[in-house]
């Protein structure tokens, strides 16, 4: 057992997400200080001896008005190395949604694996272990990163909610690409468990030329049934719509998308507006701040990710297994 105390700090962009944690695990988050420059430089340190202490830092990573993606992965390392620094025992990066997850591998000549270079960035300041939830590609980030790491799934929160939405109907859940089989799979089991019933696959076809996304055919029975699109990200929709309004074309009752980060660019308030799509369910781990379309947000569901997370460093912090977290 980890007989060190337990210290967590959320710095500042993701305060709102830090004190439901805090909330779930009662335990108060330290206080720390960021400071601006007019420079546009910034420092950031505790305000607490963290000496010989257990440490977990949560920050999210995606843009919004008042900071970049740069400016939260910059905050967040240097405050990991002002950690470790004042002699922290052990220094955990909780990264709700880490940016960069999806340029894990080289497509183009002399392309950059940005996931890899992120990944040294934290290593380089001393960090310990990383948590984070649902990444792109689990195998790009488990070889990227040369310290502890663990990936929780948003799978249960979601089967949790459309096992209850969909009780004694026919269910599909469809994968809008290729590559995403594996995490459809992976939540259609999950659900299974829970809705005592048949819950059936499907697959989207999809390629891309150049930024061109193209892919009509459906693979898989979703007629009379209730589709459930499931993808790691939302961005500006584009893949997303494709996938319902094919499954809309092949006569399914109604079509759901789940997601467990929702980035919703400017151009998904008009994307996701589609009637084909009844309901958007994505988690907490970024705020739907960019959604301004009324009947988008009437659509959204944004289910809490912060229990989760909480329960992965209660079980790390008290050296028990984060494995039974991700079970299927």
């Amino acid at each position: 057992m980890n007989h060190s105390e337990l210290a967590i700090f959320a710095l500042n962009a993701s305060r709102p997400f830090g004190e439901a944690v805090s909330g779930h695990l009662r335990v108060p988050l330290e206080p720390h200080e960021e400071r601006d420059y007019e420079d546009g430089e910034h420092k950031v340190r505790p305000l607490v001896s963290v000496r010989g202490k257990d440490v977990f830092v949560i920050q999210s990573m995606y843009q919004d008005s008042q900071q970049s993606v740069h400016d939260k992965l910059c905050r967040c390392l240097f405050f990991i190395g002002a950690l470790k620094d004042a002699s922290a025992g052990r220094v955990t990066a909780v990264i709700p949604y880490l940016c960069y997850g999806r340029k894990d591998r080289k497509v183009k000549p002399r392309d950059p694996v940005t996931t890899r270079y992120v990944a040294s960035l934290f290593e380089a300041v001393g960090l310990n272990h990383v948590i984070t939830l649902d990444v792109h590609n689990l195998a790009a980030f488990q070889n990227a990163w040369r310290t502890g790491t663990d990936q929780l799934e948003a799978k249960g929160l979601f089967a949790d909610y459309f096992a209850r939405l969909t009780r004694r109907k026919q269910v599909v859940v469809v994968s809008p690409d290729a590559g995403g089989m594996k995490r459809a799979e992976g939540f259609r089991r999950a659900l299974r468990r829970l809705h005592h019933t048949p819950v059936h696959s499907a697959l989207m076809e999809k390629y891309r030329n150049d930024h061109i996304v193209g892919g009509e055919s459906l693979a898989g029975d979703v007629a009379g049934k209730f589709a459930i699109i499931i993808d790691d990200i939302i961005s500006t929709g584009t893949t997303i719509v494709r996938a319902a309004e094919a499954c809309h074309k092949n006569g399914a009752a109604a079509v759901y998308a789940a997601a467990s980060h929702g980035l919703f660019s400017s151009q998904a308030n008009e994307t996701l507006s589609n009637p084909a799509l009844e309901k958007v369910v994505v988690t907490n781990t970024v705020p739907p701040f960019q959604l301004s379309s009324n009947l988008v947000r009437e659509k959204l569901v944004v289910l809490d990710a912060a229990s989760l997370v909480a329960e992965a460093i209660n079980r790390m912090h008290y050296d028990k297994s984060i494995v039974e977290l991700l079970a299927a």
